[in-house]
């Protein structure tokens, strides 16, 4: 019998431990994506994440989370709702206290932001790292525990400080390649069972002969005219 696949529709993946939750099937905002499997864990309502941890998130900007992510607890994304205005005297956001005040609401709106939060694949966000708005953080990626990410950081970075630097890239450029070609993530989810312990552990060759493996079973397309 082939070894069973982890189920990603499911909140709690570890019922003894509900702390832990599947973003997924969680997320309802429909500012919010999520990928398969990204969890978040945290002792006092992981459940509550989209309203705890994702802060000012009044859009239209998103927040993308790709799959296989880890964030532990804490984590907190910034959205491009805190946004004040910054080329008068004071940053005071006065028209959202009500009376005549909210007359001149047009100069809290349209503010101009950094775009969409993009998490990618397999990234892990440590102990209450912070990132901001806009920000991108490719595949593969580390945020140490405690750093507010304000810039990009690159496929397999390693990043971490306030604000948060690069420490070193896990992998050399050419690997970094060969990675994303490899893409792991999209592989079906029978084959990534098949290999977890390749793709926790192994070298990435025995990732690309996996990936072989995977491609030399996949069903192949007729001859045209047949």
């Amino acid at each position: 019998m082939p070894p069973v696949p982890a189920d990603p529709t499911v909140v709690h993946p570890m019922p003894e431990q509900p702390r832990v939750v599947l973003l997924k099937p969680l997320v309802t905002s429909p500012l919010i994506e999520v990928g398969e499997f990204s969890y978040y864990d945290d002792p006092d309502d992981p459940t509550a994440f989209e309203t705890r941890n994702v802060l000012y998130h009044y859009g239209p900007e998103k927040l993308v989370i790709g799959k296989f992510c880890a964030l532990g607890e804490g984590v907190r994304f910034i959205m491009n709702g805190a946004n004040h205005r910054m080329d008068g005297p004071s940053t005071f956001p006065f028209p959202i206290m009500g009376g005549s005040w909210s007359e001149h609401f047009d100069l809290i709106t349209g503010l101009t932001g950094r775009g969409d939060t993009v998490v990618g694949h397999d990234v892990w966000l440590g102990y209450r790292a912070m990132v901001m708005p806009g920000v991108r953080i490719g595949h593969g990626a580390i945020i140490a525990s405690g750093s507010v990410v304000v810039d990009d950081v690159p496929d397999y970075g390693i990043v971490g400080g306030n604000p948060a630097r690069l420490i070193r890239r896990r992998y050399s450029d050419a690997d970094v390649n060969r990675l994303l070609a490899l893409a792991w993530w999209d592989w079906p989810l029978q084959h990534i069972t098949e290999h977890i312990r390749t793709i926790m552990s192994g070298s990435i060759d025995d990732l690309e002969n996996a990936a072989a493996a995977q491609a030399a079973e996949a069903p192949q397309d007729p001859p045209p005219g047949r």
